[in-house]
């Protein structure tokens, strides 16, 4: 498999020429998982810990005193927005909040690369989401500061796969030997794509659970098959159920669909409720990238295993951990 490179970037005038190599992932885009290697992912996880640390002994601190994050997203959000203000500001930093596109000078027809060398005259950061695959990595072709891809279309959305993992070794503490099961909507998925490349750089079996229609797309699968990575296709869960160690859940996203009908032939596939994990391991977590619209019963909220809230947590840390280290302050 090719090795991702992201775009390279000139002398940072903020470090001593020496000090370049110092701070890992100073000045670089965050695009795809595909540019993290299993160093890389164990440096990230040290980061968010010590983040972790930091805001259950002193809430906010000064690391990032001074800089600015750009947050533009072109789709509607609310975890992955909020969760990376919440990063800047525990971090001690700023935020310019753009969640509504069409207000601004996209809506008179401004291109992306101008948007992005507009708001980098103001920022230091920008965080984008956008309804276009590879639109982040347009981006970070204008850019002289770093982008981090939130969400690009069908494609990936790296941060949230970064949390996803993160989540998997704080709950189990480790992923070599897991058994990892995604269920619901697998071909628009992006947090599915993103999260089932990370677990390919270990010694994982996978099972997915989906409608026809919602099957994981072949290209992906091929990918990991060339990681000799074992793999299922199931039409329900109880096949995969009983050797489940994280059951990863997707809403079905309605507004991927061109066809109504086909939304509504497929929407409550899958429940996960009480009943479903009285079949489950006593140790295993349910994971979900929210928001959910009715495939898990807030009646799983209360049981141990429900791991989906803590992972929204989870997500703070990490994203704070990737501010800190693409400023060079990690």
């Amino acid at each position: 498999m090719a090795t991702y490179a992201p775009p390279t970037r000139p002398h940072n005038p903020h470090l001593p020429f020496g000090d370049q190599q110092a701070a890992p992932f100073y000045g670089q885009d965050i695009l795809s998982v595909k540019q993290f290697s299993p160093d890389d992912l164990t440096y990230i996880f040290g980061v968010a810990r010590e983040m972790r640390e930091m805001v259950l002994r002193v809430g906010t601190f000064d690391l990032l005193k001074g800089k600015i994050l750009a947050n533009l997203f072109y789709e509607p959000s609310t975890r992955t927005s909020s969760s990376f203000t919440a990063a800047m500001e525990r971090l001690g930093g700023s935020v310019i909040p753009i969640n509504e596109v069409i207000f601004s000078s996209v809506s008179k027809g401004e291109s992306l690369p101008d948007t992005i060398r507009t708001l980098e005259c103001y920022a230091d950061v920008i965080v984008l989401r956008h309804p276009e695959v590879g639109a982040s990595a347009l981006a970070a072709q204008y850019a002289r500061k770093p982008v981090i891809n939130a969400g690009d279309g069908v494609g990936e959305h790296p941060t949230q796969a970064l949390l996803d993992l993160f989540t998997i070794v704080s709950e189990l503490g480790e992923i070599d030997g897991l058994t990892v099961t995604m269920l619901g909507d697998l071909k628009y998925g992006r947090t599915v794509h993103s999260l089932a490349r990370l677990l390919s750089l270990y010694h994982v079996r996978l099972n997915y659970v989906s409608p026809d229609i919602l099957r994981m797309p072949a290209e992906i699968i091929a990918e990991l098959s060339a990681r000799d990575i074992p793999q299922a296709e199931h039409p329900n869960l109880e096949p995969a159920l009983a050797d489940t160690d994280v059951l990863y859940v997707t809403r079905v996203q309605k507004e991927r669909f061109e066809d109504p009908a086909q939304y509504e032939s497929v929407k409550g596939a899958f429940v996960i409720d009480a009943d479903t994990m009285q079949h489950a391991k006593q140790r295993m977590i349910v994971m979900h990238p929210l928001p959910r619209v009715g495939e898990i019963s807030m009646e799983v909220d209360d049981d141990p295993r429900a791991a989906y809230f803590r992972q929204m947590e989870c997500g703070l840390y990490v994203r704070m951990a990737l501010l800190a280290m693409v400023l060079g302050k990690a």
